[in-house]
């Protein structure tokens, strides 16, 4: 844990699940480390994602400096987002979150209400 000026202590990790820690934004890394996206493409590769929670999680990660929005084209508006450099380091945490859980989470599915 590291400490700031104001005498609090910050942990890394709450810090990055604030930013990555819901299912949607890991699914939407997930699917940018193989390759750039249109919205569309994320839309139906994110399954069961609205449109809405979509461009709120792409704007976000936009903000945060893990997605880059590129206008393609004006006419018709072609966007593709891709992943930063800092986006790309995200590909060895996906990759063990995806071996921790075909190792464990596959074996024993959470129940949920």
């Amino acid at each position: 844990m590291e400490s700031n000026t104001s005498n609090e202590t910050i942990c890394p990790v709450i810090e990055t699940l604030k930013i990555i820690g819901g299912k949607w934004e890991l699914s939407v890394i997930k699917n940018l480390l193989d390759g750039p996206r249109r919205f569309n493409d994320l839309l139906r590769a994110c399954y069961g994602i609205s449109s809405r929670t979509l461009s709120r999680i792409l704007k976000n990660l936009g903000d945060n400096g893990i997605v880059r929005r590129e206008i393609i084209s004006i006419r018709p508006v072609t966007v593709v987002y891709t992943l930063t450099p800092m986006g790309e380091e995200m590909k060895p945490v996906i990759e063990a979150i995806r071996n921790w859980g075909t190792k464990y989470a596959i074996r024993n599915p959470v129940i949920s209400d």
